[in-house]
């Protein structure tokens, strides 16, 4: 019989300067890309359905150890437990796709509009406005919830795992059916692509196949070895594996964008803006809406991490099918790949700090 013994994760050596270790990582990814174009366009392109086979074995690194660390009675408690999941479904449904569309329109179509670049041909030979494509690749990034790194979020900010985890399976589903009649509507578009190809590979892979072992895992140890040397010393031993695979998904990232960024600084900067300012709305919202319906913290955290993050994946895979790879809205779509673990991990430091809130 499995006692169940709740571990007060303590900052390791990673976690303590993780802000360092971040500022360093994007600037030799950027260093990378810039000394090595060829390499990091290489190893960019080695892709199926867009989802990147580098990022994905480094994602697998971030998320096997917490799967390993997840007690499955918390997960079926969390499935029990419905606020978390209606207030999560709410705002990513009925909430984040509308602020996206204003906040978008807002910067990039007002206030930036003279600052970006004209226009573009798209697909069809159709000539269309830049900014008008920046502001549709933002929109494919807020109809698209998180549903894979978002359980290194929750678990960096002491969150309840299983309630993640729970999370992530609903975001899978509700993307199959919600995300092709929203996208479509909010951008004009008769027949809205699903990227059901990229949503359920990217799934299996960053999700299910770490699941899969973390359980196993967890399951023969305990059987063989006992809770107390699984959670005194395997656990301890595999704690920095998923700050380590965070730090090299960073500098992967930005060395596949690397060029890019050193040719369009002003142009990533303006459209980052309204990106920011997007996922720190939705998460002081969905933050504030978990404290006013009186969630504890391991739930609210979590709640507020997902609402805020974006599954850029399946972003990308839309904007190539409807505007093409060289698009306003797929560079719109890069720079969110771009601002989301940094902003993240802010947010993370964010809900460690107000804990005492709950």
């Amino acid at each position: 019989m499995e006692t169940v013994v709740h571990e007060e994760r303590g900052l390791s050596f990673f976690e303590k300067y993780l802000t360092i270790w971040v500022i360093a990582c994007i600037g030799i990814g950027i260093l990378l890309g810039k000394l090595f174009p060829q390499v990091a366009v290489k190893l960019d392109s080695i892709s199926i359905y867009q989802v990147s086979i580098p990022i994905a074995i480094c994602l697998f690194f971030m998320m096997y150890p917490i799967m390993v660390k997840i007690d499955f009675r918390e997960v079926i408690k969390a499935g029990k437990a419905p606020k978390p999941v209606l207030l999560t479904l709410f705002v990513n449904w009925c909430i984040k796709p509308f602020t996206m569309l204003f906040i978008a329109s807002l910067f990039l179509g007002v206030f930036f509009k003279k600052m970006l670049p004209g226009f573009e041909i798209v697909r069809g030979g159709q000539e269309v406005e830049l900014y008008r494509s920046y502001i549709s690749g933002c929109i494919l990034l807020g109809i698209a919830p998180c549903t894979a790194m978002v359980l290194i979020w929750g678990h960096l900010s002491k969150g309840n795992d299983g309630h993640t985890l729970v999370m992530v399976a609903i975001n899978s589903l509700t993307m199959l059916f919600l995300y092709a009649p929203l996208g479509g509507w909010l951008l004009g578009v008769n027949k809205m692509p699903i990227p059901w190809q990229t949503i359920v590979l990217s799934v299996v892979m960053y999700v299910g196949v770490p699941l899969f072992l973390g359980y196993h895992t967890r399951k023969w140890i305990i059987a063989r070895k006992g809770l107390k040397w699984f959670q005194e010393k395997f656990i301890r031993y595999l704690t920095p594996v998923s700050i380590t695979a965070l730090l090299f998904t960073l500098i992967l990232l930005f060395s596949f964008k690397g060029e890019l960024i050193i040719n369009q600084p002003q142009t990533i900067v303006l459209i980052a803006i309204p990106l920011f300012i997007q996922t720190c709305l939705i998460f002081g919202l969905t933050y504030a809406l978990a404290r006013w319906l009186k969630l504890p913290y391991m739930d609210a955290a979590p709640s507020a991490l997902i609402g805020a993050s974006n599954h850029f994946e399946v972003a990308i895979a839309t904007s190539t099918v409807l505007f093409g790879l060289s698009s306003g809205a797929s560079l719109a779509t890069v720079v969110g790949v771009l601002i989301e673990v940094p902003v993240m991990l802010m947010l993370v430091k964010v809900c460690l700090r107000t804990r005492h809130l709950f």
